[in-house]
């Protein structure tokens, strides 16, 4: 295998170890409950007000969207099964996702380079204790947690966005919105959504800490740290909503069918 290949499938090899690491120190006693308490309000409180503010426009765009475009196949009622089904699965974890990931991931990801430059976290290792189960594993736990609790405020916040602006501004029908939105809706497309955005914050929250603990030299290591972390979280989350998405869609079978 040729070197830059080789440098540029290490830090992959690392982060996935470090996704491993996490995943059986969670595991392990003693279970830092304080920490990962404070962490999951921290995320919560950066978190929770950007993503509603940011899934109202995101609901209503794709509710205009589908609101003329259904208008020009002369099939309008369905406007209800695109637009909600299009948030649920769709608009909320991925809205939920950038959120945790640019708000909560840039701030656990400068903690823990800031504790890394300061050699905090070799002082750690020498003691005998591990950075992993001591600081990581409560702040990757808190943000994949608040992912899922705040998928499901902005899936409220996005449907009663769309449901607004298809039947106030556009002059839609109530009835019709949720009526077509329950005929083809299933539990299934609420788990799904669920599921993503777990993964998501869990994958942000992986990336936010490898870069912490890994930052280039110096304090502005720590905000090149910070960028990376953000650049690379929202490129991986992308990237697992389409291999969910096509397993989804390949695997579950439609209401009906």
């Amino acid at each position: 295998m040729s070197a830059p290949l080789t440098r540029a499938l290490t830090p992959v090899g690392r982060l996935f170890s470090l996704g491993v690491d996490v995943v059986v120190s969670a595991f392990k006693p003693p279970f830092q409950l304080r920490e990962y308490i404070e962490q999951t309000w921290f995320v919560t409180k950066v978190s929770a007000l950007p993503t509603a503010l940011f899934t109202i426009p995101f609901g209503a765009t794709i509710a205009l969207l589908l609101g003329e475009l259904t208008r020009q196949f002369g099939a309008q009622s369905q406007t209800g099964a695109g637009s909600v089904l299009a948030i649920v699965q769709q608009a909320a974890p991925i809205v939920t996702a950038l959120l945790i990931a640019g708000a909560g991931g840039s701030a656990v990801c400068a903690d823990l380079g800031a504790r890394t430059i300061r050699e905090e976290i070799a002082a750690m290792e020498v003691l005998g204790i591990s950075p992993i189960q001591r600081l990581v594993v409560p702040r990757v736990l808190a943000m994949a947690t608040t992912a899922v609790v705040l998928n499901g405020l902005a899936t409220v916040v996005g449907v009663a966005g769309g449901y607004f602006f298809n039947v106030i501004v556009q002059g839609g029908t109530p009835g019709a919105y949720i009526a077509a939105f329950s005929s083809i809706a299933q539990v299934s497309d609420i788990l799904v959504s669920e599921l993503k955005a777990l993964l998501f914050g869990f994958t942000a929250g992986i990336v936010a800490a490898y870069r912490g603990l890994n930052p280039p030299p110096g304090p502005k290591g720590v905000g090149d740290a910070v960028n990376q972390a953000v650049v690379i979280s929202f490129v991986l989350v992308f990237f697992l909503n389409l291999v969910l998405t096509t397993l989804y869609l390949d695997l579950v079978p439609p209401k009906g069918s």
